[in-house]
């Protein structure tokens, strides 16, 4: 029989890996990608920072990374606001902030890229709300099918171009022709 210290640093484990995606968040997925603004790790799904911490891009890695493979890295605001004058006074909606392309594990787990697209790097920058409301920033990466050569089909691309607000995740996943996200990570910033 396991001891009562045994058993609770076991579900505190299972607490920690059950999810790297919010909860509700669909696809739902379980391995975790790392996400790291200079010095500052997103540990655990929901590690607070704020807009300054992520100004510039971050770095990510994935524990699983095929030299041999190309990754689709997406961020996401779950939290937005279909009114970005008045927050409270909108719907609850997806914004799409940054999709790149053709990233590759060079060494070890880290995942690089030159791309700047589809949609470039744009900044998590979350309105100053009465009280703070946190958003969650939702990092989702895919293996690219055919590698670089892959080319993101037009319905997906007109998607990532216009639907910025309000976008959808599953949809995107069809139109683009995608298997489920392979790894996924989590933070949240305060306006």
């Amino acid at each position: 029989m396991k001891s009562p210290d045994t058993i609770a640093a076991l579900l505190l484990l299972a607490g920690l890996s059950a999810g790297q995606t919010p909860e509700g968040f669909e696809p739902a997925v379980e391995t975790k990608l790392d996400v790291t603004f200079g010095t500052k790790v997103v540990e655990t799904p929901g590690t607070a920072l704020t807009r300054t911490d992520t100004a510039q891009r971050p770095s990510i890695a994935f524990s699983e990374a095929d030299p041999e493979k190309y990754y689709l890295w997406m961020m996401i605001d779950i939290d937005a606001s279909t009114n970005f004058a008045n927050p409270g006074a909108g719907q609850p909606a997806t914004y799409l902030h940054t999709v790149l392309r053709d990233f590759t594990a060079a060494s070890g787990e880290t995942l690089t890229t030159t791309a700047n697209g589809p949609v470039a790097w744009f900044a998590p920058a979350p309105p100053a709300e009465n009280p703070p409301h946190p958003h969650r920033y939702t990092n989702l990466l895919w293996e690219q099918p055919d590698g670089a050569s892959w080319t993101i089909p037009a319905a997906a691309s007109s998607m990532l171009q216009s639907q910025k607000l309000g976008f959808s995740v599953p949809n995107f996943i069809q139109a683009a022709g995608l298997e489920a996200p392979i790894a996924a990570n989590y933070f949240n910033v305060s306006g």
